[in-house]
């Protein structure tokens, strides 16, 4: 027990300095521009804007849902996969091309296509005590809420109904080491997620996932 508590209160105060960082650069980045970021999402929507649509990269999953995610955890993201520090190649490919202009735009357009969906203050079913008891041990509602949907930092992302397959992908990405085409470099997470078996992180990305949520896939006009 000690030494859980040891790692939350590290984790704790590596996420206090990360949360300021965040608002730092969010100062700073650009307005984003609604109408510009539905033009520029041309790129995205041969993924994205395909419901169910699955990558087979490392694994096959589905990619995520990012239509109502927050505009700042987007920026963050595609950030992350342009500096490698979230490794994935066609992504990688996708955001080296992108100006923070861009990026914003993007952003600004992907969160506003949700459809003004609104969820509870808590999740929309309880977990099994199993499951409960590893999501205590993650402390995931610290950040993420207690609904999973309104995380304490808009730079972090909402993960209430995001597919199953897409969470436990991406946990399992904090783990891998010194591979040099698949991982996250995210100390607090990869901390985190070290803590559990494959089998666990995969019972609270299914949990996750099964709530009612804020995030969805827009069908694009070509694909519908």
């Amino acid at each position: 027990m000690n030494i859980i508590r040891s790692t939350s209160v590290s984790s704790l105060v590596a996420g206090a300095t990360l949360l300021f960082a965040a608002m730092g650069a969010c100062a700073q980045a650009p307005a984003g521009d609604v109408k510009a970021g539905e033009s520029k999402a041309a790129m995205c929507i041969g993924c994205h804007g395909i419901v169910g649509y699955q990558n087979s990269f490392p694994e096959i999953h589905r990619v995520p849902k990012i239509s109502g995610q927050s505009a700042p955890y987007i920026v963050a993201a595609l950030n992350a996969y342009k500096k490698s520090e979230r490794k994935h190649p066609t992504m990688r490919g996708v955001a080296a091309s992108l100006s923070d202009q861009d990026m914003a735009d993007l952003a600004a357009f992907y969160s506003s296509n949700s459809g003004n969906v609104t969820v509870a203050d808590k999740p929309s079913k309880e977990p099994s005590v199993a499951v409960k008891a590893l999501l205590d041990k993650a402390a995931c509602a610290s950040c993420h809420g207690e609904n999973f949907s309104k995380p304490i930092d808009p730079s972090y992302p909402k993960i209430a109904g995001q597919y199953a397959d897409y969470l436990y992908v991406a946990l399992k990405a904090y783990n891998v080491k010194d591979n040099p085409h698949v991982g996250r470099g995210n100390p607090i997470m990869g901390g985190i997620t070290g803590q559990f078996k494959l089998s666990e992180l995969k019972q609270m990305a299914n949990y996750i996932a099964s709530l009612d949520g804020e995030l969805k896939t827009v069908p694009q006009t070509k694909f519908r």
